[in-house]
């Protein structure tokens, strides 16, 4: 079996592409943009996790007190763009999983090309993150941020 496609299969079933957005008094437009992959698995399987961390060569793996799993999480922009995204894109999530996955990868990218900083982008990357995760809780709906 092929370990990276064993890979993106786990991650179709247990992994996150997740946008999150935080207050911040230190950004240019008063708001963080957090890009964020991530894969759960209780400790006993913690294996897995631990694979993700040596074929990325990034990320971590930390205790989720939220549901007493581990998580492998990968939030640098660059190794999003230059490690995380290319093994999705070579190796590809099948499920509906997928088209979240390629507005993750729009957003990575335009954040490794800066582009985060400019209010008009800042706002086509608030859309694109509305349409990840759609039912997962958002503490600042995009409507209540204003920049």
């Amino acid at each position: 079996m092929d370990i990276k496609s064993y890979l993106s299969g786990f991650a179709d079933g247990e992994g996150c592409f997740s946008i999150s957005l935080n207050k911040s008094k230190r950004h240019l437009l008063k708001w963080e943009i957090r890009p964020s992959f991530s894969v759960s698995q209780n400790s006993v399987r913690a294996e897995v996790l631990e694979l993700f961390k040596k074929i990325f060569r990034c990320g971590s793996i930390r205790p989720d007190k939220s549901d007493n799993t581990l998580k492998f999480e990968c939030r640098s922009i660059q190794d999003l763009v230059e490690k995380v995204i290319p093994h999705f894109e070579k190796y590809s999530i099948i499920s509906k999983k997928r088209e979240e996955f390629k507005l993750f990868a729009e957003v990575c990218r335009m954040m490794y090309r800066k582009e985060h900083l400019k209010k008009e982008k800042f706002n086509k990357i608030l859309e694109l993150a509305e349409k990840i995760n759609k039912l997962g809780k958002k503490k600042y709906p995009r409507n209540k941020i204003k920049v």
